[in-house]
């Protein structure tokens, strides 16, 4: 068993370079873990910076100076920081009371729809799984109800830290932008002396994990925009429909599994709102055709490039991540799988000591 181990270690680890980039990344996933809460803030704006630097790349190519292209993006995110927080958070959050208000008389009516088809089909359910399916639906209902109110009661905490989100965040974004190569420079001091393995892993991630975030965040705008259209015209209106095309827009995040989640809220809304007529047919169809477009002509526009990897994999890396880190896991799912994949394929490896085998025994 020994033996094995030590071919295995000569085979991987037997470039210096392979091991100083083995200490990068685990000193990365170490400050990451230990100080992620702590330090959230700093992280939020190392991925806006990395978002808005093509920007500031563009407006320096049109002999924009770097730091009047900084201050001017950074003015901008400071005042959509402002419009979501004072306009757009707080109708989000009012069209969601409402929402769960009318929750109950969504599930009275579905009820009534499914004991309608029990009289007619008795032999596929019977009245006492209805009972214990819509017993259940109520007590989720309650225990929503009561996180609800705990989150208004917590609400003062959230207001601050999000009051200090709005300032702290653009001010990091500016220093990180205007003084991106002393930033760099600092960190490279900690890199080992041989390090082109790294920068060649950083290169070829930077490429990819920056077409994607920004990729990721124009997907997300257009398909807020696009189903917003869809739920308001043609008339008549749905309702919650600046809500439900935000769920839709933040559902792209999550590949293949947010379009079925979402369709949940979308489809139970149209049904309260106009039951089983030719409106209801109309947004879900609208919908389906919106979810084809953004997979089949968006998608392949914005990421043709900047993402290769297998569906299993990408659920298999959503699962991994969001386990650990939530949201923010489910959100950097792809760029970690691509920062893997990226390690995995450029990772030396001993040709010469053949293959693995077991010790003899």
């Amino acid at each position: 068993m020994l033996e094995f181990f030590g071919r295995w270690y000569r085979r991987y680890f037997s470039d210096p370079q392979a091991v100083g980039l083995a200490l990068v990344l685990i000193g990365a996933a170490a400050v990451v873990v230990l100080l992620g809460d702590s330090l959230a803030p700093l992280f939020a704006a190392a991925v806006i910076a990395y978002v808005l630097e093509g920007l500031v790349q563009r407006l320096e190519r049109l002999k924009v100076p770097r730091t009047l292209a900084v201050v001017l993006l950074s003015g901008v995110l400071l005042a959509v920081f402002v419009f979501a927080f004072f306009g757009l958070l707080p109708l989000l959050a009012r069209q969601l009371a409402r929402l769960l208000g009318e929750l109950p008389e969504l599930l009275g009516r579905v009820q009534n729809v499914l004991l309608r088809l029990h009289e007619r089909y008795p032999e596929l359910l019977s009245r006492a799984q209805l009972d214990a399916v819509f017993d259940a639906a109520r007590g989720e209902l309650l225990a929503l109800g009561q996180a609800v109110v705990s989150a208004s009661l917590s609400r003062a905490v959230n207001v601050v830290t999000v009051l200090v989100y709005i300032v702290l965040v653009p001010i990091l974004v500016f220093f990180l932008l205007k003084d991106k190569a002393a930033i760099l420079g600092w960190f490279s001091r900690f890199l080992p002396e041989r390090a082109e393995l790294t920068r060649r892993v950083w290169h070829e991630v930077d490429l990819r994990i920056g077409g994607y975030i920004r990729g990721k965040v124009i997907e997300i705008l257009i398909v807020w925009a696009a189903a917003y259209l869809l739920f308001v015209w043609p008339s008549p209106d749905l309702q919650y429909a600046l809500l439900l095309s935000f769920l839709v827009g933040v559902s792209v995040i999550v590949p293949y599994v947010g379009a079925v989640v979402v369709t949940v809220p979308v489809a139970a809304v149209a049904f309260l709102q106009w039951g089983t007529g030719a409106d209801f047919w109309v947004i879900l169809i609208g919908y389906l055709v919106l979810q084809v477009l953004d997979g089949n002509v968006l998608v392949p526009v914005l990421f043709s490039e900047v993402v290769d990897l297998h569906p299993v994999a990408i659920i298999a890396a959503i699962l991994f991540f969001g386990g650990l880190w939530g949201l923010w896991g489910v959100f950097f799912a792809i760029p970690l799988a691509t920062l893997v994949d990226t390690v995995i394929r450029v990772w030396p490896v001993d040709r010469g000591q053949g293959r693995l085998q077991a010790a003899p025994e």
